[in-house]
């Protein structure tokens, strides 16, 4: 396999898995991973709080990339979780020993590489270890643009924190990798599985569902305190921008997916058309977020009405790019 390289990618966890594979031999893109893992996702889930605010999500729950890449593309891979922080710390080095790179899952809180200002509590953060000198790993964070280095006591903390979705020590790596894969059957099998999902879900908070109840949510707002208003605005805006790549990077990675589909393919247009369609959505959610941002920081009264009819018209935008994709094939 080699001297491992890192690698910047758009995402975390896509991001491990392409990096993972290509040491591995595979050469996959981070869109191609995202794709094919059939990540692109929405729910709105008022039920579930996150910092006292409901759950807004713009892809699938996390590890679901990692599972699905294995499935769909017949890798097989050993995920490991641990009783306690010790025993998962020798299995980490163990590994290392073995000059295996590993993913883990982590706290984003504890990992002392992070700037103090960026960190927060959100457990599902993946990175690859690949090394250890003395009393610090080396890691490969695929949202940095090089290799860092985190100590022992640190990373411990990051694989260990509690709370929703703690990772529990969660490593995980390949064991055996195909070196070549006929893309076609399971790029066709994972468009339309996505484009159903998105336009036909019968669950009122997930895919382009949930994307018109968050809207209608939107414009109740107008009959709440101010405060909690603009906290629920705040919220919607930081699980698209913050966490991870967000609502509009997700759709920017999927068109770049259809995109290379669409070459695979033979340039096939069906699928460049929705590339490009879904291009346009996500420049959509970040003329969402601007607007957002900006009524938040205003001491002008809310236009809850423009901010919800915004979201239903980028739920029909959606709805064209899914529609387009059911063409193919």
């Amino acid at each position: 396999m080699g001297e491992f390289k890192h690698t910047h990618y758009a995402h975390c966890e896509s991001g491990v898995m392409s990096s993972l594979l290509r040491h591995h031999g595979l050469q996959i893109s981070e869109p191609m991973i995202f794709g094919l893992s059939n990540a692109l996702n929405f729910a709105y889930i008022p039920f579930v709080k996150i910092g006292g605010m409901p759950l807004v999500s713009y892809r699938s729950i996390p590890k679901s990339i990692i599972k699905n890449i294995q499935k769909n593309l017949n890798i097989k891979m050993k995920l490991e979780t641990f009783t306690s922080k010790e025993k998962g710390e020798i299995r980490l080095n163990e590994l290392l020993e073995q000059n295996r790179v590993v993913g883990a899952q982590t706290s984003v809180y504890w990992l002392d590489y992070f700037p103090p200002e960026i960190r927060f509590h959100f457990n599902a953060h993946n990175l690859l270890v690949y090394a250890r000198e003395g009393d610090e790993y080396l890691i490969s964070d695929p949202v940095f643009d090089k290799s860092v280095r985190c100590a022992r006591k640190s990373l411990q903390k990051a694989r260990f924190a509690k709370g929703m979705m703690a990772p529990k020590g969660l490593l995980y790596y390949p064991i055996d990798v195909p070196k070549e894969i006929d893309l076609k059957p399971i790029i066709k099998k994972s468009i339309k599985k996505v484009a159903k999902y998105m336009l036909k879900t019968p669950i009122p908070i997930a895919g382009l569902a949930g994307i018109r109840y968050l809207s209608k949510s939107i414009k109740k707002l107008k009959n709440r305190d101010r405060k909690y208003a603009k906290l629920f605005l705040g919220n919607i805006v930081r699980m698209q921008e913050e966490i991870g790549t967000g609502g509009a990077g997700f759709r920017f990675m999927y068109a770049s997916f259809l995109k290379e589909a669409s070459e695979v393919f033979d340039e096939n247009q069906t699928l460049a058309e929705a590339s490009r369609l879904m291009l346009e959505v996500g420049d959509s959610w970040r003329d969402f977020a601007l607007v957002v941002a900006k009524a938040i920081k205003s001491k002008k009264d809310i236009d809850y009405e423009m901010i919800s009819d915004m979201l239903m018209h980028i739920s029909k935008d959606e709805a064209k790019v899914y529609k387009k994709l059911l063409e193919f094939g």
